[in-house]
């Protein structure tokens, strides 16, 4: 499961980038492409971090950052489809595969949280 999540982790970057090519030419989504660029390559490489967490506590302080990167990066595929810079069926995949992710994430803090008490 560890090396599927940082597989999928990772592609949610991917793919992001790829949706760039659909922008405008225009200052404002050059601005939203460097954010959701930064969040959506931060969910795989933050992952990678997690895998290497030294304690149980460390592995919770550690999916935290995944778990925002991850909220981010579907506000701003979010804030791309309401503002129609990218086609809602061009973002509907990713989105849909960030919000699968951060439901596995939050299941894994609401384990870990559970086994610390």
């Amino acid at each position: 499961m560890r090396e599927e999540l940082k597989r999928r982790t990772k592609q949610i970057g991917i793919e992001t980038i790829l949706l760039l090519d659909d922008l405008p030419n225009k200052p404002s989504a050059w601005e939203l492409a460097k954010q959701i660029t930064r969040s959506s390559t931060s969910v795989g490489a933050n992952y990678r971090v997690v895998c290497r967490a030294k304690s149980d506590a460390d592995f919770i302080n550690k999916l935290k950052i995944v778990e925002e990167e991850t909220d981010e990066t579907i506000y701003w595929l979010e804030i791309f489809e309401e503002t129609g810079l990218i086609d809602s069926k061009r973002i509907e995949n990713v989105k849909k595969e960030a919000e699968e992710i951060l439901a596995i994430v939050v299941a894994s803090l609401k384990t870990m949280r559970s086994k610390k008490s």
